[in-house]
């Protein structure tokens, strides 16, 4: 078994031990730093209620937190199923050098995971998505932004 198959295999176990105790959904994640794992965890929606306690982000938050830093440059991520577009965009933030999954996204909507509305959303205008939303004009829209242009100590991420 190469190093790929074996963080892949873990991932899936923990993705199975979760599936089987209820306690989240049958998702699994490793995240691994010069071939050690740094963090694991799984999906832990229902009970942390929590929408975004996905695998993934999981195991970002772990891994982030015990290297003290919000990036995972050097780091690698293992996960049971192709990730959703959130856990997608998670990842891209923390920007570990490779994503590596086992089971794709059709395999995850066979079992009722369908990420696909989230991308059919995406590239709808505005006014056409399901959930509304609008953008409303104030005066001090940019002021956050303004700030920011402006602070000298800050961390550029």
């Amino acid at each position: 078994m190469n190093q790929h198959e074996k963080f892949l295999t873990m991932a899936i176990n923990l993705a199975k031990k979760s599936a089987k105790s209820g306690s989240g959904g049958p998702f699994g994640a490793v995240i691994v730093k010069n071939g050690k794992v740094i963090a694991k965890a799984h999906n832990s929606v229902v009970p942390n209620q929590d929408p975004t306690a996905h695998a993934e982000v999981n195991a970002i938050r772990e891994a982030c937190k015990k290297l003290k830093n919000f990036e995972l440059k050097d780091c690698v991520i293992y996960a049971s199923a192709e990730p959703c577009p959130m856990c997608l965009g998670a990842i891209y933030w923390a920007r570990p050098k490779a994503l590596y999954y086992a089971a794709d996204k059709k395999l995850a909507a066979k079992a009722g995971f369908d990420d696909s509305f989230i991308y059919k959303e995406i590239a709808l205008p505005k006014n056409k998505r399901k959930i509304k939303t609008t953008k409303v004009n104030l005066p001090s829209d940019n002021d956050p932004f303004e700030e920011w242009a402006k602070n000298t100590t800050k961390t550029e991420y």
